[in-house]
Protein backbone atom coordinates (compact mmCIF):
# COMPACT_ATOMS: atom_id res chain seq x y z
CA UNK A 1 0.00 0.00 0.00
CA UNK A 2 1.43 3.79 -1.18
CA UNK A 3 0.30 6.75 0.86
CA UNK A 4 0.66 10.27 -0.73
CA UNK A 5 0.40 13.38 0.34
CA UNK A 6 -1.59 16.19 -1.33
CA UNK A 7 -0.10 19.45 -0.16
CA UNK A 8 0.21 22.78 -0.65
CA UNK A 9 0.72 25.98 2.33
CA UNK A 10 -1.22 27.73 0.06
CA UNK A 11 -5.16 27.64 -0.44
CA UNK A 12 -6.89 28.41 -3.52
CA UNK A 13 -4.10 26.11 -5.64
CA UNK A 14 -6.81 23.07 -6.50
CA UNK A 15 -5.23 21.05 -3.76
CA UNK A 16 -8.54 19.01 -2.55
CA UNK A 17 -9.76 19.14 -5.68
CA UNK A 18 -6.68 17.29 -7.10
CA UNK A 19 -6.51 14.87 -3.94
CA UNK A 20 -10.44 13.82 -4.72
CA UNK A 21 -9.91 13.17 -8.44
CA UNK A 22 -6.80 11.59 -8.27
CA UNK A 23 -8.76 8.91 -5.65
CA UNK A 24 -12.20 9.02 -7.53
CA UNK A 25 -9.47 8.30 -10.58
CA UNK A 26 -7.41 5.83 -9.41
CA UNK A 27 -10.60 3.88 -8.15
CA UNK A 28 -12.27 4.09 -11.14
CA UNK A 29 -8.89 2.57 -12.53
CA UNK A 30 -9.62 -0.51 -9.86
CA UNK A 31 -7.23 0.42 -7.12
CA UNK A 32 -8.68 0.45 -3.46
CA UNK A 33 -8.12 3.57 -2.83
CA UNK A 34 -8.74 5.62 1.14
CA UNK A 35 -8.96 9.53 0.67
CA UNK A 36 -7.92 10.77 4.83
CA UNK A 37 -9.48 14.39 4.51
CA UNK A 38 -6.93 16.22 7.19
CA UNK A 39 -8.53 19.27 6.81
CA UNK A 40 -10.98 20.94 9.00
CA UNK A 41 -12.72 22.65 6.19
CA UNK A 42 -14.06 19.04 5.28
CA UNK A 43 -14.32 20.35 1.32
CA UNK A 44 -13.10 17.38 0.37
CA UNK A 45 -16.03 15.15 2.58
CA UNK A 46 -18.28 17.72 1.41
CA UNK A 47 -17.27 17.44 -2.18
CA UNK A 48 -17.83 13.87 -2.27
CA UNK A 49 -21.55 14.05 -1.08
CA UNK A 50 -20.44 12.89 2.71
CA UNK A 51 -21.52 14.74 5.79
CA UNK A 52 -19.30 15.59 8.23
CA UNK A 53 -20.32 13.49 11.27
CA UNK A 54 -18.81 14.65 14.92
CA UNK A 55 -16.63 11.89 16.21
CA UNK A 56 -16.60 10.34 12.84
CA UNK A 57 -13.19 11.89 11.61
CA UNK A 58 -9.41 11.31 12.08
CA UNK A 59 -9.38 13.75 14.95
CA UNK A 60 -10.54 11.08 18.13
CA UNK A 61 -7.81 8.63 15.83
CA UNK A 62 -5.05 11.29 16.50
CA UNK A 63 -6.06 11.43 20.62
CA UNK A 64 -5.78 7.69 20.92
CA UNK A 65 -9.92 7.54 21.55
CA UNK A 66 -10.83 5.50 18.33
CA UNK A 67 -9.48 3.32 15.38
CA UNK A 68 -9.36 4.73 12.21
CA UNK A 69 -10.61 1.36 10.47
CA UNK A 70 -13.68 1.65 12.39
CA UNK A 71 -14.45 5.33 10.86
CA UNK A 72 -14.10 4.91 7.55
CA UNK A 73 -17.31 5.28 5.23
CA UNK A 74 -17.92 4.72 1.70
CA UNK A 75 -18.12 6.60 -1.05
CA UNK A 76 -20.72 6.64 -3.84
CA UNK A 77 -17.42 5.62 -6.06
CA UNK A 78 -16.91 1.68 -6.13
CA UNK A 79 -12.85 0.98 -4.26
CA UNK A 80 -13.48 4.45 -3.22
CA UNK A 81 -13.55 5.03 0.98
CA UNK A 82 -13.19 7.96 2.54
CA UNK A 83 -11.88 9.20 6.68
CA UNK A 84 -13.88 12.00 6.98
CA UNK A 85 -13.17 15.47 8.84
CA UNK A 86 -15.10 17.43 11.02
CA UNK A 87 -14.21 21.08 12.63
CA UNK A 88 -12.94 19.31 15.50
CA UNK A 89 -9.83 18.71 13.67
CA UNK A 90 -8.71 22.43 13.81
CA UNK A 91 -8.43 22.00 17.79
CA UNK A 92 -6.05 18.68 16.98
CA UNK A 93 -2.76 20.97 16.79
CA UNK A 94 -3.05 22.21 20.02
CA UNK A 95 -4.03 19.00 21.90
CA UNK A 96 -1.64 17.34 19.61
CA UNK A 97 1.09 19.71 20.73
CA UNK A 98 0.84 18.22 24.66
CA UNK A 99 0.80 14.59 23.85
CA UNK A 100 4.30 12.62 23.19
CA UNK A 101 5.53 12.40 20.05
CA UNK A 102 2.85 14.70 17.82
CA UNK A 103 4.40 14.16 14.89
CA UNK A 104 4.01 10.42 14.52
CA UNK A 105 0.39 10.54 15.45
CA UNK A 106 -0.80 10.29 11.71
CA UNK A 107 1.50 7.86 11.16
CA UNK A 108 0.60 5.58 14.07
CA UNK A 109 -2.94 6.10 13.17
CA UNK A 110 -2.30 4.92 9.96
CA UNK A 111 -0.36 2.39 10.79
CA UNK A 112 -2.88 -0.44 10.68
CA UNK A 113 -3.76 0.46 7.04
CA UNK A 114 -0.38 -0.39 5.97
CA UNK A 115 -0.89 -4.00 6.70
CA UNK A 116 -4.99 -4.08 5.71
CA UNK A 117 -5.07 -6.21 2.20
CA UNK A 118 -8.46 -4.10 1.48
CA UNK A 119 -6.57 -0.98 0.27
CA UNK A 120 -3.84 -0.39 -2.41
CA UNK A 121 -3.36 3.57 -2.15
CA UNK A 122 -4.16 5.95 0.61
CA UNK A 123 -4.11 10.02 -0.41
CA UNK A 124 -4.02 12.33 2.18
CA UNK A 125 -5.55 15.71 1.55
CA UNK A 126 -3.95 18.19 4.10
CA UNK A 127 -4.87 22.04 5.37
CA UNK A 128 -3.24 24.70 3.78
CA UNK A 129 -0.77 25.81 5.98
CA UNK A 130 2.74 24.73 7.16
CA UNK A 131 0.86 23.70 11.03
CA UNK A 132 1.43 20.18 12.89
CA UNK A 133 -1.35 18.33 11.12
CA UNK A 134 0.03 19.09 7.59
CA UNK A 135 3.82 17.89 9.04
CA UNK A 136 2.33 15.29 10.55
CA UNK A 137 1.13 14.11 7.05
CA UNK A 138 4.46 14.38 5.60
CA UNK A 139 6.08 12.22 8.19
CA UNK A 140 3.43 9.57 7.36
CA UNK A 141 3.45 9.87 3.97
CA UNK A 142 5.38 7.96 1.27
CA UNK A 143 5.18 10.53 -1.55
CA UNK A 144 4.15 14.04 -2.03
CA UNK A 145 2.06 15.80 -4.73
CA UNK A 146 2.27 19.57 -4.95
CA UNK A 147 -0.37 20.95 -6.57
CA UNK A 148 0.52 24.41 -7.81
CA UNK A 149 -1.78 27.28 -9.31
CA UNK A 150 -0.41 29.04 -12.55
CA UNK A 151 0.36 32.35 -10.96
CA UNK A 152 3.25 35.06 -10.14
CA UNK A 153 4.26 33.30 -6.71
CA UNK A 154 4.28 29.45 -7.84
CA UNK A 155 8.08 29.10 -7.74
CA UNK A 156 8.12 30.78 -4.02
CA UNK A 157 5.53 27.99 -3.09
CA UNK A 158 7.05 25.26 -4.65
CA UNK A 159 10.28 26.41 -2.69
CA UNK A 160 8.64 26.36 0.59
CA UNK A 161 7.23 22.54 0.69
CA UNK A 162 10.30 21.64 -1.15
CA UNK A 163 12.13 22.59 1.78
CA UNK A 164 10.17 21.23 4.11
CA UNK A 165 10.23 17.85 2.78
CA UNK A 166 13.91 18.12 3.05
CA UNK A 167 13.74 19.53 7.02
CA UNK A 168 11.46 16.48 8.12
CA UNK A 169 14.23 13.78 5.49
CA UNK A 170 17.41 15.40 7.35
CA UNK A 171 15.61 15.13 11.24
CA UNK A 172 15.12 11.07 10.45
CA UNK A 173 11.65 11.82 10.93
CA UNK A 174 11.03 10.20 7.17
CA UNK A 175 14.14 9.68 5.83
CA UNK A 176 12.86 8.57 1.98
CA UNK A 177 9.54 10.89 2.09
CA UNK A 178 10.26 11.92 -2.23
CA UNK A 179 8.13 14.00 -4.24
CA UNK A 180 5.99 12.33 -6.56
CA UNK A 181 5.11 15.17 -8.66
CA UNK A 182 4.15 19.44 -9.13
CA UNK A 183 0.73 19.58 -10.76
CA UNK A 184 0.81 22.71 -12.79
CA UNK A 185 -3.08 24.09 -11.81
CA UNK A 186 -5.72 26.91 -13.23
CA UNK A 187 -4.17 26.75 -16.12
CA UNK A 188 -4.79 29.59 -19.09
CA UNK A 189 -3.76 28.99 -22.45
CA UNK A 190 -4.81 32.43 -23.07
CA UNK A 191 -2.39 34.03 -20.77
CA UNK A 192 0.61 34.84 -21.00
CA UNK A 193 1.51 34.59 -17.69
CA UNK A 194 0.43 30.93 -17.36
CA UNK A 195 2.72 30.00 -20.03
CA UNK A 196 5.24 31.56 -18.56
CA UNK A 197 4.98 29.81 -14.87
CA UNK A 198 4.72 26.79 -16.65
CA UNK A 199 8.27 27.42 -18.63
CA UNK A 200 9.77 28.50 -15.05
CA UNK A 201 8.54 25.72 -13.03
CA UNK A 202 9.78 23.17 -15.84
CA UNK A 203 13.66 24.90 -16.19
CA UNK A 204 13.75 24.65 -12.69
CA UNK A 205 12.31 21.23 -11.42
CA UNK A 206 12.26 19.15 -14.66
CA UNK A 207 11.11 15.89 -14.50
CA UNK A 208 9.04 16.43 -11.14
CA UNK A 209 6.64 18.50 -13.10
CA UNK A 210 3.48 15.98 -14.55
CA UNK A 211 3.15 16.33 -18.34
CA UNK A 212 -0.55 17.16 -17.56
CA UNK A 213 -1.79 20.32 -16.73
CA UNK A 214 -4.98 20.93 -15.30
CA UNK A 215 -7.38 23.92 -16.98
CA UNK A 216 -9.09 26.75 -15.03
CA UNK A 217 -13.00 25.44 -15.75
CA UNK A 218 -16.21 26.35 -14.43
CA UNK A 219 -17.86 23.16 -14.54
CA UNK A 220 -14.80 21.92 -12.15
CA UNK A 221 -15.39 24.70 -9.83
CA UNK A 222 -19.21 24.13 -9.91
CA UNK A 223 -19.17 19.96 -9.09
CA UNK A 224 -18.06 20.38 -5.63
CA UNK A 225 -21.16 22.11 -4.97
CA UNK A 226 -23.47 19.83 -6.04
CA UNK A 227 -21.35 16.95 -4.30
CA UNK A 228 -19.72 15.00 -7.17
CA UNK A 229 -16.57 14.58 -8.93
CA UNK A 230 -16.13 16.18 -12.39
CA UNK A 231 -16.35 12.50 -13.76
CA UNK A 232 -20.18 12.59 -12.35
CA UNK A 233 -20.94 16.43 -13.37
CA UNK A 234 -19.02 16.41 -16.19
CA UNK A 235 -17.83 13.57 -17.84
CA UNK A 236 -16.77 14.26 -21.10
CA UNK A 237 -15.62 18.45 -20.23
CA UNK A 238 -11.89 19.10 -20.91
CA UNK A 239 -11.63 19.26 -17.04
CA UNK A 240 -12.72 15.67 -16.44
CA UNK A 241 -10.13 14.67 -19.08
CA UNK A 242 -7.16 15.92 -17.79
CA UNK A 243 -7.64 14.69 -14.15
CA UNK A 244 -8.02 11.11 -16.08
CA UNK A 245 -4.64 11.74 -18.10
CA UNK A 246 -3.43 12.93 -14.70
CA UNK A 247 -4.53 9.82 -12.54
CA UNK A 248 -3.15 7.41 -15.32
CA UNK A 249 0.42 9.53 -14.60
CA UNK A 250 0.58 9.22 -11.43
CA UNK A 251 -0.23 5.38 -11.53
CA UNK A 252 2.13 5.12 -13.76
CA UNK A 253 4.94 7.33 -11.56
CA UNK A 254 3.59 5.41 -8.18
Amino acid sequence: MRIVAVVNQKGGVGKTTTAIHLAAGAAEAGRRVLLVDLDPQSNATSGLGLEHVPGKSLYPVLLGQARALDLLQPSRQPNLQILASELDLAGAEIELAGLENPLLRVREALEPLRHDPAFDLVILDCPPSVGLLMTSALVAAEKVLVPVQCEYFALEGVGKILNLIERIKQGGLNPSLAILGILLTMYDARTRLSQQVSEDLRTHLGPQVFQTIIPRSVRLAEAPSHGKTIYEYDSTGAASASYRQLTNEFLSRL
